[in-house]
Parts: structure tokens; C-alpha cells; sequence
């Protein structure tokens, strides 16, 4: 981020107007300094936005549901419905500087994304037209020759600005001081898991999505997303 600022998180801040995680990331990194004015010649409050410089391996971002009412001295949940994506792209939150240097490597995923579509939807069709024929070499032919040299290059294993969710923690219950806490992890096979205690519960992408809030059913508090890079095979 800039302003010499080192964050290990990202925040989603919630308010009356915020229905999606990319306004509340938006909000999250606006806010008040206090600088010196050429102008002015004292200390005044400027209105600042940071942007983020550097992009990690895995990004954590945490929802701002909790957080203490100085009128009754006590502290509170925000129980709004905040939607989140399975994917998520930071690209505009990012710097200028950073947007440059992924550029490459985004148009490089795209790129091997839409050739491993593009063999998927052949071997598809492929198959519905040889349900009673599989011929393993002709499939093996068919997936070196369409996809070819296209992992990226010199942006192999780079990262792109997206994200995948791969985690969740969620808190149940409407009191900021007490209620259950519960995490949702995403296995190598795609298959979700609730983690409840001692139970392990499968789950499927609609039901973590359905983590976004808005009653008293589990809602998420911590993401966790895993980088995208361009891919380095097919294999």
C-alpha cells in the first residue's frame, strides 16, 4: 500500500450502502490523514486512498462486522448481507506502478484459460459423438496439439491480481461477545468442508456463498483466497 503503510490484511468496511466485497475493499482503503498544507501552512485532514503495491500469495481479508457504539459504550455486530465472490480481482485497487507489471502475466492467464476451454469444449464434443469409443492416443494427440507452448513464458507461475476462495470463517450468532465460530475449507478436489467442532460436514459453493449475511445463519467474518498464476502446464 502506499504511504509506507504494511498491511497483513485487507478490510472490508460495511455501511448502509455497502451490498458487495469490492465497495466495502474500495471503503476500506479510503480515510483521513492528517498532513502538513503548503496552503494552509499548519496540520490539516485530508481525505486520502491507498492503493495496494505489492500482492501476496494468499490475500486474507477481514469483514468489518464488529465494532463498539460509544453511545451505549459497548460493542456491536453489523448483521447487513455483504455478497462475496468465489474469484476476486484486486486489479483496480492496485497501484499504477503494480497494474503495469501485471499486465503481462494477466494477459498471458487469459490467454491459457481460453485454450484449456477451448480443449475442454473439444473433448466434449469429441466424446459425445464416441460414447462407445475411447481412443486414449487420438485424446493424448489432441491435447498437446491445440495446447502447444501457450503457459505464459517468461510469466510462468506469476501472479495475476485474481484470487480464488479457498477458506472462510464464519461467526454465528447476533452479540459481538458471544456466539459460534466456524471455518469452511475448500479441499484439493474442489469439495468444500464445514469444520464444526468435531463434525466435518460437505458443503457445496452455494452454501458457501450463502455466507454473506443478512440473518442469524453463519456469516463470514475472515476470506481467505488463494493467488491465480499463469499456469506453467497442462499436464
Amino acid at each position: 500500500m502506499q504511504l509506507d503503510e504494511v498491511e497483513l490484511l485487507l478490510k472490508c468496511n460495511i455501511n448502509s450502502e455497502v451490498n458487495h466485497l469490492m465497495e466495502g475493499l474500495r471503503l476500506g482503503l479510503q480515510g483521513d490523514r492528517e498532513k502538513t498544507s503548503s496552503v494552509l501552512g499548519r496540520l490539516s485532514n485530508f481525505r486520502g486512498q491507498a492503493y495496494i503495491e505489492n500482492l501476496p500469495p494468499y490475500l486474507t481479508v477481514q469483514m468489518m462486522r464488529f465494532f463498539y457504539k460509544a453511545d451505549v459504550q459497548q460493542k456491536a455486530k453489523i448483521l447487513r448481507k455483504v455478497n462475496f465472490p468465489l474469484t476476486l480481482d484486486i486489479f483496480e485497487l492496485c497501484s499504477d506502478q503494480l497494474r503495469s507489471k501485471l499486465e503481462g502475466p494477466r494477459a498471458a492467464f487469459k490467454e491459457a484459460e481460453d485454450v484449456r476451454l477451448a480443449v475442454e469444449t473439444d473433448k466434449k464434443k469429441q466424446k459425445l459423438e464416441n460414447q462407445e469409443q475411447h481412443d486414449v492416443d487420438q485424446s493424448e494427440s489432441m491435447k498437446d496439439s491445440n495446447v502447444g507452448d501457450v503457459s505464459g513464458g517468461q510469466y510462468q507461475g506469476e501472479l495475476t491480481g485474481r484470487y480464488d476462495l479457498i477458506g472462510v470463517l464464519t461467526h454465528k450468532g447476533r452479540s459481538a461477545d458471544s456466539g459460534h465460530y466456524v471455518s469452511w475449507v475448500k479441499q484439493d478436489d474442489g469439495q468444500w468442508i464445514q469444520f464444526d467442532d468435531d463434525n466435518m460436514i460437505p458443503r457445496k459453493e452455494e452454501d458457501v456463498l450463502a455466507l454473506s449475511g443478512g440473518g442469524d445463519w453463519h456469516m463470514a467474518y475472515i476470506l481467505l483466497y488463494k493467488a491465480q498464476r499463469v499456469p506453467r502446464d497442462f499436464t
